[in-house]
C-alpha cells in the first residue's frame, strides 16, 4: 500500500487551519484579545506541524536514498541483468530497488520505490523470511518468490526472486485433468434375474443397457469394453470423473428405469479407482470400491478418498440371490477350518441381541457336533439375550459361555475366531479377543462399513440375508457331520429367534431364502411358541415403551423420539418402541435416543422407504438399511436430536 502520510496531513492541516480560525473569529468577536492569543497558539500549532512533515519527509527519502546506495555499491548492476523479476525491500518490506523485468510484470510500468510490499504483491512475509519461500498470484502469473536476507552497514535487505511457475502449474493441471482412472461398473445379480427372462427379454434389456452406457460415457473421451455379461470396465481422465462425482452418478437412477422382463428394476455398483499413480493401482483401488459398494447391499457408487469412502445412491433395497453356490463354498472351506483348529471361539457384537447370540449358538452347535470344542465369549452385563443364554447354557452345559476377558487369555495360535452379526472392529464384543486370534472368520449380514475386518480367512458378508442367523443355518445345512445327530432344539430356537428379531416376525427383508433356513429350523426342532416368549416384555418395561411412543416427534416424514428416563432395559425397550413408531401412518423412519453414561443411543427403523444406514453413517454409526444405530459421546440428548436432524436433512438433499 502507498506511503498515504503528506496526503492526509494536507487534509488534516486545513481542517486544523479551518477549524482554528472559525474558532479564533468567534473568540475575537466577544474578547479581542483571547482571540488574537487564540489566533496566535493556532498558527504556532500549524507551523509546527508544517515543520515535523518536511522533518519526516526529508528523514524517510534520505533513508530510503541511503539504502539504495548501499544497494547500489554491491549488486544492483548484476541483479538487473537477471532473466526474471527481481527486488529489494528493507527490514519494514518497503522496495528500495527492483530491476526492469519486476517493473514489466509485477508492477506494470508503475513506480514502486519506496512503497509497501503488499500494494503490489500478495505475500505470506512471515513464511516468506522464515521459510525463504512462498507463492503468489500477480497479474494472471504464477510466481514461487524466494528471499535472501543480507545485512550491509547495519541495513537489513531481502531480495526477492520472483520465479515464473506459470507453464510449470498449467502443464501440471493438464495432466492432473488428464490422469487415467479405472472405474468398474456391474449389474447387481443380472444372473439370477436374467435366468427366467424369455430370450426377447433379454435381448431388449441388453440393449437398454448398451444405450445407458453410451450416453455414461457419451461426455467423455475415455472408453468401456464389457468384460463379462454383467460387468464393464472404463477408463475415464480425471476431468470427466469430477463431472460424473458432481452429477451423483446419475447413470444410478436411469438404470432404475429399465425393468428386465418387465418388473425387475436394474441396479448398478461402481466401484472408481481414483487417485492412483498407475492404472495397475487404480485397477485394485476400484476393486476395492466395488467390493464395498456390493458388500452394502449395491444400487451405488463408491469412491475412496484420502479422508475415507465417499458413497453416491444406495436407495435400493438389496436383491435377493437365488443361488446358494457361494453358500456351499464357504460352508466347505470353514468345516475344514474348524476341523484344522484347536478350539472354536464364537463372539457377536457388543450388547448383543438374539441375532447375534442366535448366530453364535447355533454355530457353535454346529461346531459341536463336528467334535471340536467350541466357547462362546459374552458379556452377560451387557446383553439383550440374557434369557436365551440362560436357557442354551442349561440344556448345553456351564462351559460353552465364557467372558471376553477368559477367551482372551484362552486363545491360542491354534484356536479359530468367528464374528458373528457384525464386520465392524469397532463394535465387537471383545477387541483384544479378535487381536490375539490368528485365524478369523466374519459372519454377517448389515451394509458394509469402513472400518470392516480386513484380516479374514473367510469373509461371509451377505447383505441381502435378513439376519446373521440365517446366514448360519444355511451353512449348517452344507456341513456333513459324520453322525445322524441333529443340532440341539435350543440351538434351533436360538437361530429361529434371531431371525424372527431380525425380520420383524418375516415382514421385514424377508425373502425365500428366509422361510427355506426357518423351515430347517422347524424340522431340527424349533418351536415357536418357545421362541415368542423370548420376546415377551413385563408390564413395566411395555410402560417405558409406550412412553417413549408418546413423546414423538414427526420431522421430514421421519418419528423422532427422546427417552427422558433411565433404565436397566432400556437398550431393549428403545428398539421395541423404534418398531412400534413405523406403525405410525405418513412415517418412512423411525429414531429413538436414549443416554446411558455420557453417551446417546440411537436405534433407527425405517420399512425401507428411507436408507437409515446413510443417516446413521452421518453421524458415525452404521447397520442395515432399513435398521441401524449410532452412538454420541459427549453430548446431550438436546444436541444429539439437532444433530440427527441435520442428518436427516442431509440426506433429503442428497436424494433430491
Amino acid at each position: 500500500m502507498r506511503n498515504r502520510f503528506p496526503a492526509l496531513f494536507v487534509v488534516l492541516l486545513l481542517l486544523l487551519l479551518a477549524d482554528s480560525g472559525a474558532c479564533a473569529a468567534m473568540l475575537y468577536k466577544y474578547n479581542n484579545t483571547c482571540g488574537l492569543i487564540c489566533m496566535a497558539v493556532a498558527a504556532a500549532l500549524i507551523l509546527g506541524l508544517i515543520v515535523l512533515a518536511v522533518f519526516y519527509g526529508r528523514n524517510s527519502i534520505r533513508h530510503v536514498s541511503k539504502m539504495n546506495a548501499h544497494l547500489e555499491n554491491s549488486a544492483a548492476e548484476f541483479m538487473e541483468s537477471l532473466p526474471a523479476p527481481v527486488a529489494v525491500i528493507d527490514a519494514q518490506n518497503r522496495f528500495v530497488w527492483y530491476n526492469h523485468l519486476f517493473a514489466e510484470r509485477i508492477s506494470l510500468g508503475s513506480d514502486p520505490y519506496g512503497m509497501e510490499l503488499e500494494g503490489y504483491v500478495k505475500l505470506d512475509v512471515r513464511t516468506l523470511t522464515e521459510e525463504g519461500y512462498s507463492f503468489c498470484h500477480v497479474n494472471g502469473s504464477f510466481y514461487k518468490v524466494t528471499a535472501e536476507k543480507f545485512t550491509k552497514n547495519d541495513l537489513t535487505f531481502f531480495i526477492l526472486y520472483f520465479h515464473d511457475e506459470t507453464a510449470y502449474i498449467t502443464l501440471k493441471k493438464n495432466s492432473e485433468a488428464a490422469h487415467p482412472n479405472v472405474v468398474i461398473l456391474t449389474i447387481d445379480n443380472y444372473d439370477d434375474i436374467v435366468q427366467n427372462a424369455k430370450e426377447s427379454e433379454k435381448a431388449q434389456a441388453s440393449l437398454e443397457i448398451e444405450k445407458l452406457i453410451e450416453r455414461f460415457m457419451g461426455s467423455t473421451s475415455g472408453f468401456i469394453k464389457r468384460t463379462s455379461s454383467n460387468t464393464f470396465y472404463a477408463v475415464l481422465e480425471n476431468r470427466h470423473l469430477e463431472e460424473k462425482i458432481s452429477d451423483k452418478f446419475k447413470i444410478l437412477d436411469a438404470a432404475r428405469e429399465i425393468k428386465i422382463a418387465g418388473k425387475f428394476p436394474l441396479t448398478f455398483s461402481i466401484g472408481v479407482g481414483q487417485g492412483a499413480d498407475t492404472l495397475d493401482e487404480s485397477e485394485r483401488i476400484a476393486r476395492q470400491c466395488l467390493d464395498m459398494a456390493l458388500g452394502r447391499g449395491g444400487d451405488q457408487a463408491v469412491v475412496k478418498t484420502e479422508a475415507g469412502y465417499r458413497f453416491f445412491g444406495g436407495v435400493s433395497k438389496g436383491v435377493e440371490k437365488m443361488s446358494r453356490s457361494k453358500t456351499r463354498i464357504i460352508a466347505n472351506a470353514l468345516q475344514d477350518l474348524i476341523m484344522n483348529s484347536d478350539t472354536v471361539f464364537i463372539m457377536g457384537h457388543r450388547f448383543g441381541d438374539l441375532d447375534s447370540v442366535g448366530a453364535s449358538c447355533g454355530m457353535a452347535g454346529a461346531v459341536r457336533l463336528l467334535g471340536k470344542n467350541a466357547r462362546i465369549a459374552v458379556d452377560r452385563h451387557k446383553n439383550l439375550a440374557s434369557h436365551l443364554i440362560d436357557i442354551v447354557e442349561e440344556q448345553m452345559g456351564e462351559d460353552l459361555f465364557i467372558t471376553p476377558g477368559q477367551a482372551a487369555d484362552e486363545i491360542s495360535s491354534g484356536d479359530l475366531l468367528i464374528v458373528t452379526d457384525t464386520h465392524n472392529k469397532d463394535f465387537i464384543e471383545s477387541r483384544e479377543l479378535y487381536e490375539k486370534a490368528k485365524s478369523v472368520v466374519v459372519i454377517d449380514h448389515h451394509r458394509k462399513t469402513v472400518n470392516f475386518i480386513d484380516n479374514a480367512v473367510i469373509f461371509h458378508h451377505e447383505p441381502y440375508a435378513s439376519s446373521a442367523s440365517e446366514m448360519v443355518a444355511e451353512l449348517i445345512q452344507y456341513f456333513n457331520f459324520d453322525t445322524d445327530e441333529r443340532i440341539p432344539s435350543c440351538v434351533a430356537d436360538a437361530l429361529l429367534s434371531g431371525i424372527m428379531l431380525d425380520t420383524k416376525n418375516f415382514v421385514m427383508r424377508t425373502g425365500v431364502r428366509t422361510f427355506e433356513a426357518a423351515a430347517f429350523l422347524k424340522k431340527m426342532g424349533a418351536d415357536t411358541v418357545a421362541v415368542k416368549l423370548l420376546f415377551s416384555n413385563s408390564i413395566d418395561s411395555y410402560r417405558r415403551k409406550t412412553q417413549i411412543v408418546a413423546s414423538a416427534k414427526i420431522h421430514d416424514r421421519c418419528a423422532v423420539a427422546a427417552a427422558d428416563f433411565r433404565s436397566d432395559d432400556i437398550r431393549l425397550v428403545a428398539p421395541q418402541a423404534a418398531d412400534e413408531l413405523l406403525s405410525i401412518s405418513d412415517v418412512d423412519a423411525s429414531f429413538v435416543l436414549y443416554k446411558t453414561g455420557a453417551t446417546v443411543n440411537i436405534s433407527a427403523r425405517s420399512l425401507g422407504a428411507v436408507n437409515v444406514q446413510v443417516i446413521m453413517e452421518k453421524l458415525g454409526g452404521g447397520g442395515h438399511q432399513t435398521m441401524a444405530a449410532a452412538q454420541l459421546e459427549g453430548v446431550s440428548v438436546e444436541e444429539a436430536v439437532k444433530a440427527l436432524f441435520r442428518a436427516i436433512d442431509e440426506r433429503s438433499e442428497d436424494v433430491n
